[in-house]
């Protein structure tokens, strides 16, 4: 009765009358790009991006740990160590809880886990199987990879990184070069050639083989340049292709009355569900047309230039509620000359920019983030020096408030920007 594409049907007791049709695909112009992205919809025909034939973490490590000499039982253990790893490399559990999780009749010594670890600890990549940050870093030190870091030939700044990364490494995060060199003992130079070595290592030595199920945005919404400006479209290859079936229908018509009262129910369903997801497409065509008329300037010049918005306004002008803007902008995305962007982003409270005018909370943050870019590396901006120089253009914007945003968008503080620079010298 009812035909569907991408909408699927929970109704198990009309799925004798559900038939599916394959969609016609026609992207947009515009979006040609995207095709790709639209491909069949049956797991078991299409393979997936993220089912590939490079190997796994715990495949890279079997395959060494079967080139050692190591025993069985050895083996077993060093491979009870490898399933115990995270998706960086380190070591989940203690080796005292993995012990207490043996069978006692193995008989398996503490020391019998300590040895299969230090084994692991020996294959490629370098600072697996550690059970924290300082153990990975230093395992890189031990055999460190001479062709990349060449100034660890030197036994005097290998020595110092090895004692940055074994006991000072919460000094080295703050960014407190000063009193890290007073507890070291060492000279300026030595010290910043040290943290430009640890620089260089691998905090997330398994990472390499992590391969994360790729993420999709198939976007919902087109916005094309017309010669009145910035419009947006339907994204009619993303649209749910549903109509009822004529033949099915023609039959319910014609049955005498009182015949097949409950089909008569899911053909009425049917056509309600079909309105309700055309229903729906609209609300976000009409809300996106909102969005493109109210930030034509983001189009031309990006998120610097977005205008403040919130839900209210948005469900004001098209007489709805906040409720309902919410939901139908709820993972739904937009194509646009700047990338696919998810609706809620354009969405924000404004700070005063003078002479009565606002911004959006994503143009100040995009402010801050070109001043940082735009800093001298010897003197980065200071949150207080950088609200500063928002107030002198007209954004008014507190100390805290633009610490909140950097943060937001994970810069380090200024004391760790400039640490960073002076050992990349």
């Amino acid at each position: 009765m009812l035909e569907a594409d991408n909408v699927s049907n929970d109704g198990a007791d009309i799925t004798p009358v559900v038939q599916t049709v394959d969609a016609q695909a026609t992207p947009a112009q515009q979006s040609e790009r995207y095709s790709g992205s639209r491909q069949s919809r049956d797991d078991d025909q299409q393979e997936r991006p993220e089912s590939s034939s490079l190997p796994t973490l715990r495949e890279h490590l079997l395959a060494q740990l079967g080139t050692t000499r190591a025993s069985e039982r050895d083996s077993a253990l060093v491979g009870l160590l490898i399933d115990d790893l995270n998706d960086d490399g380190f070591l989940e559990s203690s080796l005292q809880s993995i012990h207490d999780m043996l069978d006692p009749e193995l008989a398996v010594e503490i020391d019998e886990l300590s040895a299969a670890l230090s084994l692991l600890q020996s294959f490629d990549p370098p600072g697996i199987g550690a059970r924290d940050l300082a153990e990975c870093l230093n395992l890189q030190l031990k055999h460190p990879d001479l062709a990349c870091i060449p100034a660890l030939t030197d036994p005097q700044i290998q020595t110092i990184a090895q004692q940055i990364c074994a006991e000072h490494l919460d000094v080295l995060a703050a960014g407190n070069l000063s009193k890290l060199q007073e507890s070291l003992g060492c000279k300026t130079s030595t010290l910043q050639q040290a943290h430009a070595c640890i620089l260089r290592l691998n905090p997330r030595p398994g990472s390499a083989w992590a391969r994360p199920a790729a993420e999709y945005a198939i976007p919902d919404v087109i916005v094309r340049k017309t010669p009145q400006g910035y419009k947006p479209f339907l994204n009619e290859s993303a649209l749910p292709k549903l109509n009822v079936n004529a033949i099915y229908a023609q039959a319910l018509g014609s049955a005498r009355s009182g015949e097949h009262s409950a089909l008569h129910g899911q053909l009425q369903e049917a056509r309600w569900l079909i309105r309700n997801v055309n229903q729906r497409y609209e609300t976000i065509l009409r809300v996106s047309d909102f969005i493109v008329s109210h930030q034509q300037a983001f189009f031309e010049g990006g998120w610097g230039c977005l205008r403040p918005l919130t839900l209210r306004e948005v469900a004001a002008e098209l007489g709805m509620h906040e409720s309902t803007i919410s939901r139908a902008t709820n993972q739904k995305f937009m194509l646009t000359p700047l990338g696919t962007v998810e609706l809620k982003r354009f969405f924000g409270a404004g700070l005063s920019a003078g002479n009565g005018e606002t911004t959006s909370t994503m143009a100040v943050q995009t402010r801050i983030r070109d001043l940082i870019q735009g800093e001298d590396l010897g003197k980065p901006l200071s949150d207080g020096q950088l609200a500063t120089m928002l107030e002198k253009e007209g954004i008014q914007v507190a100390r805290r408030t633009v610490a909140k945003y950097r943060e937001l968008m994970r810069i380090p503080s200024a004391s760790l920007r400039k640490s960073h620079a002076q050992a990349r010298r």
